[in-house]
């Protein structure tokens, strides 16, 4: 086969799966597992929550596999509505609980000096923090749109809302996030000059 993995789309590779491929599904794991914990990450703001969603989230597809009608869906869509919905009964469950944001580890970035690695890792700290206090669909919307960087259309068939309702989630996200890193900004180093 003389295309390498990366041309090979996310359907096809389920269907590679499916037809006994591990690579495929190896592939297809190392593809769209980071971006899957990323934004349980975002949404939950506990790594050990996230990691299970993710890995919850992976063994379902590896589950409907057989079922996969293609071009229907986005495999990567499908995933995050999984995804999403696992953060949300994790949420459900854990009510009234306590979300430790400290224990949510920085990766190191060796390329930086340590003072810059301070304020990055203050402003991606804040970031968390603004990001928790904003109601929940806000704020899969706000990690969907800003921090996936997914077009609305995918975020909607994920949300299974309206693309008008992905707008207005996502603008009223953006304001109450601006809104609580105003007072914020000499402090996270964004000050102009």
């Amino acid at each position: 086969m003389s295309t390498t993995a990366e041309d090979v789309s996310d359907d096809s590779l389920l269907v590679l799966y499916v037809n006994g491929d591990s690579r495929a599904a190896e592939e297809l794991t190392a593809r769209l597992g980071p971006r899957v914990l990323g934004v349980a990450m975002r949404v939950l703001g506990n790594r050990a929550d996230a990691e299970d969603v993710t890995q919850e989230a992976m063994l379902r597809l590896w589950r409907m596999a057989p079922e996969w009608r293609r071009g229907e869906a986005q495999v990567s869509t499908w995933l995050y509505r999984v995804a999403m919905n696992l953060c949300i009964d994790r949420k459900r469950r854990a009510r009234g609980g306590h979300v430790d944001l400290d224990a949510v580890p920085e990766p190191p970035d060796t390329g930086r000096t340590a003072a810059e690695q301070m304020q990055d890792g203050a402003r991606q700290d804040a970031l968390q923090r603004a990001l928790m206090q904003l109601p929940e669909r806000q704020r899969q919307a706000v990690v969907l749109r800003h921090l996936e960087e997914l077009p609305n259309p995918e975020i909607a068939g994920i949300m299974d809302i309206s693309i008008e309702a992905v707008e207005s989630l996502t603008a009223r996200g953006k304001r109450a996030l601006a809104a609580a890193l105003a007072g914020r900004r000499d402090e996270l180093g964004y000050s102009d000059g």
